[in-house]
């Protein structure tokens, strides 16, 4: 593994980002003096958190999973997770509704889904499902120790028995038809596959590698903290702080210094100059090699990546409940492939919407006054990438498919949706771009062959010797558990091997 060389004893980290903080709470475990400077007035990044008349929204990221993940940054610096964190283990962990009108929940324990699926597609398929799960546990543990939680600078690295393994075991082949190998009722290929647009591809066309997903989602569980996602950040700062490391909010940087293949110092836009040994970049990969490096120095390959899709988010505080609710529900159309052509492919709007309804005031009502709810209605779109041709407007768009979204809900058995509204957040991929966020999509660069493993990004760059990266856009990829172990990833470049 490649590592920073020369004196590493400061280390600047742009970002408040999930990554930045994992990465800095390794870095002060490890003894580095730590700055964390970010242009926001609080931690999180793209985990962000809007105050409205009472109600709290989270910006981001609405799913948790792999909490031990999350207690490792922690445990860097001897914290307890349980010291930080209060979390609810969902049950279901999603309750799924397909457009003949059934549902699934998703059992957070194997003998109750196994029961749950058996009473709603038979007992075959419960069958089927229980030797999933022992397909999805072996591609766990095979998977995270030799493929995610592991610096890779060359395929050659891979090249060995556990490539061999995940051969044997089908995980190269196409994902939709390896679930199908399994589970013969289509609402639980649907239910066991739609995580690949978390990876921006279509079940059909991803890899059955990324089932791992499956396994976090499905198998380990769902959950949700006290007082919402956005005390995930509140909390590895304040650990952090704890500990050391410096944060300076309100301070965008404008620069990152570069002298003889090294990075000598950020430069903020207001003119200070920061030095330091090391810089860990927690922003967006493609925008800080085009706004914050000298021309010049972004790697070939972020000319021709190609990006997830994006979504529409609706945030909406309400005074109308909905009987029989679930924390996250995911309605699916009647259409599947076609969605996915439409979005991945020819950059349309879905004529058929499958979306997530997500109501966490089921789990936290101090979220909301009294008697009302916070929804978050996602809704997936095409991304903003010029390349696939002109992308859709949303400065004209955005209050249509507002009125799409709620009229959807509304036919979808959410009946008195667009009364209860009390005040909401309409967020576009226009708004992600606006943050930064390249192609204006929240889920980074795809995971296609060409841009997973060591054909993904490194953490550490190839031309400035103490540049890190750490964030979806890098190794291992999209998603809470895989950033934040991107901040270990990243802070290992610094500090050579840490202690598992």
């Amino acid at each position: 593994m490649r590592i920073v060389p020369g004196r590493t004893d400061s280390v600047i980290v742009v970002g408040a980002g999930l990554g930045g903080l994992s990465a800095a709470l390794y870095l002060a475990g490890a003894g580095r003096h730590v700055t964390v400077v970010e242009r926001e007035g609080v931690p999180g990044g793209r985990a962000g958190l809007i105050h409205d008349h009472g109600y709290r929204f989270d910006t981001g990221p609405t799913v948790l999973t792999m909490p031990e993940l999350l207690a490792q940054p922690l445990a860097a610096v001897g914290e307890d997770l349980d010291d930080w964190l209060s979390l609810h283990r969902l049950d279901p962990a999603y309750r799924a509704r397909f457009a003949d009108g059934s549902s699934i929940d998703v059992r957070p324990d194997v003998d109750a889904m196994a029961d749950e699926i058996a009473a709603t597609c038979g007992r075959k398929d419960a069958d089927g499902y229980r030797r999933f799960v022992a397909f999805l546990r072996e591609l766990y543990r095979v998977e995270m120790p030799h493929f995610i939680d592991r610096n890779l600078d060359s395929p050659l690295q891979l090249v060995g028995a556990p490539l061999a393994r995940l051969a044997l075991m089908g995980a190269f082949r196409r994902l939709a038809p390896k679930v199908a190998s399994y589970v013969t009722d289509e609402r639980l290929r649907r239910l066991f596959s739609f995580q690949a647009m978390y990876a921006g591809l279509a079940p059909a066309q991803a890899l059955a590698i990324y089932a791992v997903i499956t396994y976090m989602d499905c198998v380990e569980g769902v959950y949700f903290p006290e007082g919402g996602m956005h005390a995930v950040p509140r909390a590895l700062c304040g650990a952090a702080a704890a500990h050391g490391v410096t944060f300076r909010y309100n301070t965008t940087v404008a620069g990152i210094e570069v002298s003889s293949g090294r990075a000598r110092a950020v430069v903020t836009a207001d003119g200070e100059r920061i030095p330091a040994d090391a810089i860990v970049v927690n922003a967006d990969l493609p925008t800080a090699y085009r706004q914050l490096l000298p021309p010049g120095y972004a790697p070939r390959r972020l000319r021709s990546a190609r990006y997830s899709p994006s979504a529409v988010v609706l945030h909406a505080g309400s005074s109308t409940s909905f009987a029989g609710g679930a924390h996250h529900t995911i309605n699916f159309g009647g259409s599947w492939d076609a969605t996915f052509e439409q979005i991945v492919e020819r950059g349309e709007l879905m004529s058929d919407p499958s979306f997530l309804l997500t109501t966490p005031t089921l789990t936290d009502p101090s979220l909301a006054p009294a008697n009302r709810h916070t929804y978050y209605a996602l809704f997936p779109t095409p991304n903003l990438d010029p390349r696939r041709g002109a992308p859709i407007d949303w400065a004209n768009e955005g209050t249509r498919y507002r009125e799409r979204i709620i009229d959807t809900l509304e036919s979808r058995g959410y009946q008195g949706f667009r009364d209860g509204i009390e005040c909401e957040h309409l967020i576009t991929p226009a708004d992600w771009q606006a943050q930064g966020i390249t192609a204006g999509t929240p889920f980074a660069a795809a995971h296609t062959f060409g841009q997973t493993g060591p054909f993904r990004p490194p953490t550490l760059d190839r031309r400035v010797e103490n540049l890190v990266f750490c964030g979806s856009n890098t190794q291992p990829g999209v998603g809470v558990p895989m950033v934040l172990v991107s901040g270990r990833l990243a802070a290992e470049r610094i500090t050579g091997h840490l202690s598992r």
